[in-house]
């Protein structure tokens, strides 16, 4: 990972955050994979320019709105997802979810060659808080991905079943980002990070 030194405002508008589930149960088969993108959303990353080790002294804070959840994708399945699944997803997330919030802020971040790492962490959702480890690397200069698992059950979030529990989602959930920091607001400026 490359030093990028300075304080950085994300946003939609310079990334995107997605939420992957799976499926179990016994009827599995009929329910969807999703892919689901967190609209509204709020980083800050500070990278002070008398780091000798780069991005290592790093401090990274995140807020996002769980409520603002949209179903992107849905793969599997018995038939292809339809508006009105979609509706369907929707709402049920909503009564699982409603206006949750998830906040992550970084403790230590750990280089791995010159491309890649982990930011150590701990995710906050529903006042329950939780170690988190992001997997990061960086296809190109100033721009990183990255993705980690999290247990629903932990933030005392009751996975989706329906069909009598013959059709649920995995308790875990793969969490993925990417940004790019020359879209970034500086840190600043007077205006926030717009949300989508």
């Amino acid at each position: 990972m490359t030093a990028n030194t300075g304080n950085f405002r994300l946003g939609p508008d310079a990334g995107r955050v997605v939420i992957k589930t799976g499926r179990a149960g016994l009827a599995a088969k009929a329910g969807h994979d999703l892919t689901l993108e967190v609209t509204q959303w709020s980083a800050q990353v500070e990278v002070p320019a008398d780091d000798a080790g780069g991005v290592t002294a790093a401090q990274v804070k995140a807020d996002l709105d769980l409520g603002s959840l949209e179903v992107r994708e849905g793969s599997g399945g018995a038939k292809p997802l339809t508006d009105g699944d979609r509706r369907e997803i929707k709402k049920q997330m909503t009564s699982i979810l409603g206006s949750s919030t998830a906040s992550f802020a970084s403790s230590k971040i750990n280089r791995f060659g010159a491309s890649g790492g982990a930011i150590e962490g701990t995710l906050t959702i529903n006042g329950k808080t939780q170690p988190v480890r992001l997997q990061i690397s960086e296809p190109g200069s100033g721009r990183y991905r990255g993705t980690a698992t999290v247990q629903q059950s932990a933030f005392g979030i009751k996975p989706y079943s329906g069909f009598f529990g013959a059709l649920k989602l995995k308790d875990e959930v793969t969490v993925e980002f990417e940004v790019d920091l020359a879209k970034a607001q500086s840190a600043g400026s007077a205006a926030p990070a717009e949300h989508a």
